[in-house]
């Protein structure tokens, strides 16, 4: 029996939820930090919960045999885990105990731009616009990083740390498909999530974090945000890009990458009321302008490969 195709509302749905919701979690990122929830401790929170809570619903829905992977479908989704979450997600969070959310999303849209380059470092020759992409998006990551966002209070090390983070996530990404992970998009997410929260709570407790948590003293909408975090931000938000990546082009899907900066940007300023300066607008327009350009030009690169192999293809259809 052939699966009915995906209604555009399922797909809009989706798109949504990945915009809003993943442009989100840089706000509740920083009211966590700021509510004196331990960076390392938190993120360790928020992927072990969601990795137990996805792999108990994936059990519960399709049986123990889906949960079933090789060892080196485990070594490879533990790899993930610490290349992405570990290395990736917690410095963001570490980030932002000086970084603002919205300054701090700006910077972690310049993955794209680290992933093209890996490319280039494998073989790859990506088109003129893609490098025009590449040029205007680093600029704009020098113009915020280099005065910091010209915001009071930024230090230097967050910056660093920030840029260290979209690295190992674009290094994450590159290399994900030579790891071997499982075939399953949600059960490969729920390994990555369970062995990324594992990791960052033992490196939790080897920093001392443990000592420094007074459940107490932590403001309720800290753990609101981090039960944000948990459920929309990893469950749900894993959830409608999986689907997306299923059932939407990639064309549509890449979209996220431009648009959840600008809603953190906007939340961050409408919210915590943290400050939006020429430098972040000018230096975000760039790197926005940056990732549009290399999302587009690598779309039209796909375009022409498929058109290549499959000559009978209309344009439309090659997107596909």
């Amino acid at each position: 029996m052939t699966q009915a195709p995906a209604r555009p509302a399922m797909i809009w749905a989706a798109l949504v939820v990945v915009y809003v919701v993943w442009g989100s979690t840089y706000l509740a990122i920083r009211v966590v930090v700021e509510a004196d929830i331990p960076p390392f401790l938190g993120m360790g929170l928020r992927f072990l919960v969601a990795g137990l809570l996805m792999l108990g619903y994936l059990w519960l829905r399709h049986g123990r045999e889906r949960l079933r992977v090789s060892p080196r479908e485990l070594r490879g989704a533990a790899v993930m885990g610490l290349l992405l979450l570990v290395l990736g997600n917690a410095m963001v969070a570490v980030a932002e105990q000086t970084v603002p959310s919205g300054l701090a999303a700006l910077v972690v849209a310049a993955i794209s731009l680290w992933f093209v380059l890996l490319q280039v470092a494998g073989g790859e020759r990506p088109p003129a616009l893609t490098w025009v992409g590449i040029l205007v998006g680093l600029a704009g990551v020098a113009v915020i990083c280099v005065p910091r966002g010209g915001i009071e209070g930024v230090e230097a090390w967050g910056i660093g740390i920030l840029l260290f983070g979209t690295i190992s996530w674009a290094f994450g990404s590159y290399f994900s498909p030579r790891l071997g992970l499982p075939r399953n998009a949600l059960v490969a997410s729920a390994y990555e999530m369970l062995a990324g929260g594992v990791m960052l709570m033992v490196v939790s407790a080897a920093t001392g974090e443990f000592g420094k948590l007074h459940v107490s003293a932590v403001a309720t909408e800290g753990w609101l945000a981090l039960a944000y975090l948990i459920v929309l931000g990893s469950l749900l938000g894993y959830t409608a890009y999986g689907y997306l990546l299923a059932n939407a082009p990639l064309s549509l899907v890449g979209t996220y990458a431009y648009v959840n900066p600008v809603v953190a940007v906007l939340l961050g300023w409408a919210i915590l009321a943290e400050p939006v300066t020429a430098i972040v607008l000018g230096g975000g327009a760039l790197v926005v302008g940056g990732v549009v350009l290399v999302v587009n030009g690598e779309r039209a690169s796909a375009r022409a490969r498929q058109a290549e192999k499959s000559p009978d293809l209309t344009p439309d259809e090659a997107m596909v």
